[in-house]
């Protein structure tokens, strides 16, 4: 259920948003951010909600704004600094940077006093943040700015086909898998 849409009225964001927090017993909400955000996030605030605001590649919204970097052009990159400084002023206590320029997002944290985690945007960013199924290497593909420390797809596949081969081998269950009880010989 989306809690915001450019139809929605305020309102209804706003109760949406409390709802979902007490639901999810959340103590903030992340709001993937635009223009349509600056007012909600003001008022969350206001009632004690905290907000971490959302800027760049919104993939929530991708088939509004399409999944590409985003911030690439002067236009763009000014939108996304002008968003980032109405969002702290409405009060974010933090951002994220998702796919935008390593330098626009190094202007970002430095014209923010709240800190800036970024997602594909550069080391100059406060802090960093990467989908944790591809660190662990659990998905097939990757983002481009994003890595995989691990392969437990890979290991995962492995001991899945090790126990399938074994089942239709008949290897497995064998008798030190198994349980005997022989009081229940005389039963049958």
């Amino acid at each position: 259920m989306p809690f915001l849409s450019y139809g929605a009225s305020l309102d209804t964001a706003v109760k949406n948003c409390g709802r979902m927090l007490k639901e999810a017993k959340a103590d903030g909400v992340k709001l993937e951010s635009g223009p349509h955000t600056v007012e909600l996030t003001d008022r969350l605030t206001e009632l004690g909600i905290p907000v971490q605001a959302h800027l760049g590649l919104t993939p929530q919204r991708e088939k509004e704004t399409g999944l590409f970097r985003q911030g690439t052009d002067a236009e763009s990159a000014e939108e996304i600094l002008d968003l980032a400084l109405a969002h702290e002023e409405a009060g974010a206590f933090s951002l994220v940077l998702e796919h935008v320029p390593a330098n626009l997002a190094g202007e970002v944290t430095d014209r923010l006093s709240i800190p800036t985690i970024g997602i594909g945007a550069g080391p100059e960013c406060d802090g960093q943040v990467l989908v944790v199924d591809e660190v662990l290497g659990r998905t097939e593909d990757t983002a481009p700015f994003s890595q995989a420390w691990g392969d437990v797809r890979g290991e995962m596949e492995q001991a899945v086909d090790g126990y399938l081969h074994d089942v239709e081998s008949g290897e497995f269950p064998a008798d030190e898998h198994s349980h005997y009880e022989p009081d229940l010989d005389d039963v049958y």
